[in-house]
């Protein structure tokens, strides 16, 4: 219950096909912690909401939960800051009037707890990355249902695994071990709602895989393919597919990539570790509820996800896994949702969250928080499209100023590298691009990362409106014009260290499984 994590709070694209942002809103955060606490009618609520299965020890573990073991590094607010809800209660007004709307339900627990909205949703992808192997996995049995019996789900598990390896045209010796954990943990946990993350390592087809980490070196592959798409929402078939030939695909009539035949699906983890546990569950007379999908060619994978649960209930003789739900998000908007009805997809129900209740122009800024590190260990997301690769471990941040005075790049290093300095020359690469790289001798070095919340107090005062305005203003000043121009804005970049680029390729190589072809 103590472990100690890191988590990164970044956005993938600036707003408004601008290449910057300003930051704003650090004061709401504080203040959000400042007044952090599980009350006791929250207890109850959440008594309500979950199974008798579950541990005192837990609730009585979120009555004692404070902020005072939380440490926040952020920018000055009113900075400009590279790749929106509407304030600290936002997330409440649209879960309240989506569920009015026609939506069934919400991932905000306050909302349901003020509002009586059905709360539902699965574990982040955060949860699965924090195992590492199955020595992570601290309970491994589970009493059966209706007979009481203890068996090892464990156990359950992995037969299931080697047994159906097969039929998923997979190889349980390349399927994640650590995501195998996670799932069983979660299902020791919630024996009735098991309904698991899918895509936190492998969710992808024998072509892709076969790729293997030229991926890394094709971050601009996905840019070329969206030429193709008149939609800039075009993100099930075009974005969420970076490597697409033309022995593959084909063009949709929307301007939407449509993927062809692709041959037996190489599933290495994600749905096999699913099946394994689903399986094990069913034998202790429990019901899994489904998968949620969050990348890669939903309408595909769906279809492919729909077949083996077809497979596997005939072969086991269970039909209702048949009908075990896939639950697609990622981004969703109604377009993207059009696409895929017109893709005779096998989606059941779909997780929307950004779209929502902004507008379509400028939906929202699409921040992300990930886990890049717990207990001093580093951990990495991987995904087929290299956007959504996270950058691992505690960073610092650098913006680097040239002769003119003018912001030149913004560096991350890891944390334990010195600062760059002052006239001294630093190599600066691409975090997934090998070849692009470059020296940079700055004439002026500014630290990003501040403290602002530790031990439970704020550590930096917090700036009054005039002088976040005027830090704005300040802060647009260090960029050149050609940065903040309307049609065209030159890109600003973002690099990494020589050695944090190493970092990443490293932990990179550990944690992709491999794929083989046969």
């Amino acid at each position: 219950m103590n472990d100690y994590a890191v988590f990164d709070l970044f956005f993938r694209k600036n707003p408004f096909q601008g290449e910057f942002t300003i930051f704003a809103g650090l004061e709401e955060c504080i203040k959000f912690l400042n007044k952090f606490h599980y009350s006791p009618s929250d207890i109850k609520y959440l008594k309500s909401t979950m199974p008798a299965t579950v541990d005192q020890r837990f609730f009585d573990y979120l009555q004692s939960l404070t902020t005072k073991d939380v440490t926040i590094y952020a920018i000055d607010e009113g900075s400009v800051v590279f790749p929106r809800a509407q304030g600290p209660d936002g997330g409440l007004s649209a879960s309240k009037y989506s569920y009015v709307g026609g939506f069934d339900g919400t991932s905000n627990v306050l909302a349901g707890k003020l509002f009586n909205v059905p709360v539902c949703g699965t574990h982040a992808h955060a949860y699965v990355t924090s195992f590492t192997s199955i020595d992570d996995l601290r309970g491994k049995t589970l009493a059966h249902k209706q007979t009481g019996v203890v068996l090892d789900i464990l156990e359950l598990a992995c037969k299931y695994r080697e047994a159906i390896a097969d039929d998923l045209g997979a190889l349980a010796s390349q399927a994640s071990d650590g995501e195998l954990a996670a799932l069983i943990s979660y299902a020791v946990a919630f024996p009735e709602r098991f309904a698991a993350l899918v895509d936190t390592y492998d969710v992808k087809s024998i072509e892709a895989s076969a790729m293997g980490q030229a991926q890394v070196a094709s971050l601009n592959v996905k840019n070329k393919l969206l030429i193709y798409g008149s939609n800039t929402h075009a993100q099930n078939s075009v974005r969420n597919n970076p490597f697409i030939s033309e022995s593959t695909t084909q063009l949709h009539k929307n301007g939407f990539l449509r993927r062809g035949e692709l041959g037996e699906l190489y599933v290495r983890s994600g749905l096999l570790n699913f099946c394994a546990v689903a399986l094990a569950l069913n034998d202790l007379g429990y019901k899994a509820i489904g998968i949620r999908i969050d990348s890669g060619d939903l309408a595909y994978l769906s279809n492919v996800a729909r077949d083996i649960f077809e497979k596997l209930a005939v072969k086991y003789n269970i039909p209702w896994f048949a009908k075990l739900m896939i639950c697609a998000s990622n981004d969703i908007n109604e377009e993207t949702i059009i696409s895929l009805n017109e893709q005779n997809h096998k989606i059941d129900c779909f997780g929307i969250g950004t779209h929502l209740v902004t507008c379509q122009r400028q939906p929202a800024l699409g921040c992300v928080y990930k886990m890049v590190e717990i207990n001093d260990e580093p951990r990495i997301k991987l995904s087929q499209e290299v956007g959504k690769v996270t950058i691992p471990g505690r960073k610092d941040a650098y913006r680097l100023y040239g002769s003119d005075g003018y912001a030149l790049i913004d560096l991350l290093q890891k944390t334990t590298e010195e600062p760059p300095q002052v006239m001294q020359k630093v190599l600066c690469r691409h975090p997934f691009q090998q070849t692009k790289r470059a020296n940079v001798t700055p004439s002026r070095v500014e630290p990003l990362h501040k403290i602002y919340w530790k031990d439970g107090k704020l550590c930096q005062p917090l700036q009054t409106l005039q002088e976040i305005r005027s830090r704005v203003q300040e802060s647009l000043n260090t960029l050149r014009n050609d940065h903040k121009r309307n049609l065209n804005p030159t890109p600003y970049k973002v690099a990494v260290s020589d050695t944090l680029y190493r970092f990443i390729d490293e932990l990179w190589s550990q944690n992709a499984p491999i794929g083989e072809l046969r």
